[in-house]
């Protein structure tokens, strides 16, 4: 098994796809929905990363039970939902090793370090926003091996999706609430962003 289209890079991303599809997996995550969610993980793998239809299916799960152990509070199990998304990023390393030089460990520590700072922030005001904004410019700089600086944009969009995302949670979860399409399109934003400075066409 292995990449699903001969020469694809992961850097070859379709970013509106890619947006779209986490959007739901945010949104069902915090409905608990976690059939939709895996559903949205699956077609996020393929879009992102170009794997066979059995390995994003297998990389999902990774990143659904990083998620499930994640999502109780205060109570979760970052622990857990490390060696998750480890096993998550190994398994994209077997299959892009010669595009992402990547230590699983580390990916998958800078991945959940940015869920650390999101739930801070979720429930304490005083948390900086630029903290959350560095936290993803570290993990994009080193998973695509670019510049800090070059990161920021898709940073910022992401955190300004973040903050709609919690302000829709905190609004009731409605599905038919502006604040989800709005988070949406700033997701759309940042996979843009990211695209234009790591693009291989």
């Amino acid at each position: 098994m292995g990449i699903w289209r001969p020469g694809w890079s992961p850097r070859s991303f379709d970013p509106v796809r890619l947006g779209r599809q986490e959007a739901t997996a945010w949104a069902s995550y915090y409905r608990h929905d976690w059939w939709t969610f895996l559903r949205a993980a699956v077609g996020m793998v393929r879009t992102g990363f170009g794997t066979d239809p059995v390995r994003s299916v297998v990389g999902a799960y990774h990143v659904l039970r990083a998620n499930q152990l994640w999502a109780p509070y205060p109570d979760n199990d970052a622990d857990g939902a490390r060696a998750s998304m480890r096993r998550f990023y190994a398994l994209v390393i077997r299959d892009h090793g010669q595009d992402l030089l990547l230590d699983p460990d580390h990916a998958a520590a800078l991945e959940v370090e940015w869920w650390r700072l999101h739930r801070e922030r979720q429930h304490d005001p005083g948390v900086s926003t630029e903290a959350l904004v560095q936290s993803l410019v570290d993990l994009y700089s080193y998973v695509y091996s670019a510049p800090p600086e070059t990161m920021r944009k898709a940073a910022q969009y992401r955190v300004d999706a973040m903050d709609l995302s919690d302000a829709w949670v905190t609004a009731g979860c409605d599905p038919a609430d502006p604040l989800l399409t709005q988070g949406r399109r700033a997701l759309v934003a940042s996979h843009t962003a990211l695209r234009r400075v790591v693009g291989a066409d």
